[in-house]
């Protein structure tokens, strides 16, 4: 029979070891320790919130959650859930939720979030049946940089691009379609923020469009420009000046919202086409 519990005094790399194994036959590339880490950092991971199930002490199912804001309350966030292969089929998911939301709302949280992809019917299931419902639909993009055709235009003699600093930044208003997921919202940059470096485009020496990627992943995790500014070409050099950055080859944009065209023709427009969909579910405690 296994233990239940949370992952408060178990060391990180216990935690990195059932990941790799519990995704060892998903099609993802396996991650480092510190990638891993730095990936959970960022999603505001709290081992007294995160839970795990054991067999014979050893981790072979888990959730681990981040804590934040959202909307005003008070979230967790499911930063990675799995179990390692030979355990699956035994409803260790389904308890461990059990086991977790009393312990959630005993800590005054408000709201459970996640994503999830859209073609895991049985996780979209088991989410629904505990009852998440769907906020929001995102697509996800990934691909080789030298597969991106960027194109030949100039960006305007009076648009000049330079880094910009994330350590007082905030999105203004002006640049805001919608609400950023939680892995791409500015609480979530500033959590791993020595990973992240911004660039802004700058009209008279006033802040009109900026770009922020993590360098290490290549995720561009956010790309704006002032509502007045748009289709000037600012995005596309915004765009190259990341590319610039990135040390890798491989670069992704996650969690785009599915019914914004504007971003969707942006990104088609470089021959970049959306490699998959998640639903974004949220479940009110």
């Amino acid at each position: 029979m296994e233990v239940i519990k949370t992952l408060e005094n178990i060391d990180f790399k216990t935690i990195y070891q059932a990941f790799n194994e519990a995704f060892a036959d998903y099609d993802v590339p396996e991650m480092s320790y510190e990638q891993l880490l730095q990936m959970v950092t960022r999603r505001g991971y709290d081992p007294k919130i995160s839970f795990g199930a054991f067999m014979d002490d050893r981790l072979v199912s888990f959730t681990l959650n981040g804590l934040g804001m959202w909307n005003g309350k008070t979230t967790a966030y499911d930063t990675g859930t799995g179990t390692v292969k030979e355990y699956r089929g035994k409803g260790l998911a389904k308890r461990i939720f059990q086991f977790a939301v009393p312990i959630l709302k005993e800590n005054g949280i408000e709201q459970y979030l996640l994503e999830v992809m859209q073609h895991n019917t049985k996780a979209v299931n088991l989410y629904s049946n505990q009852g998440f419902e769907v906020s929001r639909e995102f697509d996800y993009y990934v691909s080789e940089k030298s597969k991106i055709l960027l194109n030949d235009k100039k960006l305007n003699p009076y648009v000049e691009l330079r880094e910009l600093s994330l350590n007082d930044f905030s999105e203004p208003a002006a640049f805001l379609n919608h609400q950023h997921s939680w892995q791409n919202s500015f609480d979530s940059i500033h959590r791993g923020i020595n990973h992240f470096k911004a660039i802004g485009a700058y009209k008279n020496g006033k802040l009109i469009g900026y770009g922020i990627t993590e360098l290490n992943s290549g995720d561009i995790t956010q790309l704006a420009v002032d509502s007045k500014e748009r289709r000037k070409g600012i995005a596309t050099g915004l765009l190259k000046a990341l590319f610039e950055i990135i040390p890798g080859n491989s670069v992704k944009v996650i969690n785009t919202i599915k019914t914004d065209e504007s971003t969707k023709q942006f990104l088609n427009s470089f021959g970049w086409e959306a490699c998959g969909s998640q639903y974004e579910m949220i479940l009110s405690l």
